[in-house]
This record gives structure tokens, sequence and C-alpha cells, in this order.
């Protein structure tokens, strides 16, 4: 029977085998859910990069720019997190060259062990499953976090994906049992489950309101964001 497991946060994913395993990023608040909408709203691809000097170079090259740390834009660039911003017509077709305080990196991270990559978010929830239903590899749900540290964001995600998929796949590890658990106290309140949490505050202090609410919704989009070779498309 196929495993599914969680890691709570990228500085742990050294403690996971991950050579036979589909690895699914996810970075809820907000670089998944950026890509995601990214991808629906037709840009041509992304390709995530651990640091600003690298998509500062990548920008020279012909790339559109995202940049953002500590949820803010970093300057010099076109693009920032927030999902709203991929909604604009004139980025049909782009590609863009995307770095992020978490999520990039942790694609980074993941992407020279694993037999696939994809970014997953609440916003694509079931293509996320449907796909995997079909694969026949291990999974490992990777959060983001934020600067090393567990976020209840993307552990409830990751908990939505092991709920969905425990019937198909052996639930062996404590991270994903807590994240399953987890999510199934939040289900039907998510909003006023995360209510207190870090990034929630953070983003608050920041008057990043609506994006909270915009990335918490279920199954927006069919769409799955896949690494081909070190760029996501639509797969």
């Amino acid at each position: 029977m196929k495993n599914i497991d969680v890691c709570l946060t990228p500085d742990l994913l050294h403690l996971h085998s991950i050579d036979n395993s589909i690895v699914i990023v996810t970075d809820i608040f907000r670089a998944t859910s950026c890509m995601v909408t990214a991808f629906a709203y037709g840009i041509e691809s992304i390709l995530p990069v651990a640091t600003v000097d690298e998509c500062k170079d990548l920008q020279a090259r012909g790339y559109i720019g995202a940049a953002e740390r500590n949820a803010q834009k970093v300057e010099g660039f076109e693009l920032d997190n927030s999902p709203f911003s991929y909604m604009d017509e004139r980025l049909i077709g782009a590609k863009i060259a995307m770095t992020t305080t978490n999520g990039t990196l942790s694609i980074t991270k993941a992407k020279s062990a694993a037999v696939k990559v994809l970014a997953g978010a609440f916003l694509n929830l079931n293509a996320i499953v449907k796909y995997l239903q079909t694969q026949p590899y291990d999974v490992l749900v990777l959060c983001a976090g934020w600067k090393g540290r567990p976020n209840l964001e993307d552990t409830l995600f990751a908990g939505a994906v092991v709920d969905a998929l425990k019937d198909e796949y052996f639930v062996a590890e404590d991270s994903a049992i807590l994240s399953m658990r987890t999510y199934q106290q939040a289900k039907d309140d998510m909003i006023g489950y995360l209510a207190n949490s870090s990034h929630i505050r953070r983003l608050h202090r920041l008057g990043i309101n609506k994006d909270i609410s915009y990335c918490l919704q279920r199954d927006l989009y069919d769409v799955v964001p896949i690494l081909r070779g070190n760029e996501l498309v639509n797969m």
C-alpha cells in the first residue's frame, strides 16, 4: 500500500525519504495560492527560485519578476505575492520568475530528490487529490511554514489531502495524523479556526485582508502545477 506523510516545515525535509514520492508543496498564504491562480488565468510558466538575486537575474533575462519577503513586495519587481495580482489579462502567456519567503524555497529543496513536485492549495485541492489517485507513488505534503517553523494554514491543507486519501494510502506518521485531525476540527470554519494564527495576524497588520478568505476557498480551479525541469507548468 502506498504511504502518505506530512513534513510540517522544510527544515525537517532531511528526515524524509522522498525518492519514491510525489511531493506536494503548499504555502497557502500565499505562494502556492498565487501559482494556482496564475495558471488558472493563463500564465505559461513559473520558475521558482530561492533568492532575490536569482529572481533579479531572471527578470533581466526577460522573465516577469515576482518577489516577496516578509509578506511584502520586494522593490524593483513587477509582481507581489497576492493572488489578485495574477488575474491580469496582460499576463496571459507570460513566463514568471518567482521568489518568496517560504514557498519557492520549499520547492527548490524538494526538486532534487522527489519523483514529481506539485504546487497545492485549497484552490486546487480536488484537482491535486484526483491526480494523486492515478499515481503509483508515495505522497509527501511539504508545508512551507514560516522561516523554518510550522504554520497552521499549511498544516490544514496537508490534513485535507490526508483526509481525502486516508482510505487509499497508509497513514503511518504522527505528523500526518496530527494534520488530518486538525483539519477535521477546522474544516467547517477555517477562517475562524485560523483567526489567531501568526500569519493571519501578520497579514492583518499589513492590511492584506481579502487574500485570506480567497486563499481558503476550496476547489475554485481544476489546475495542477507540476515542475518540469526547473519550471512549473499547468499539467
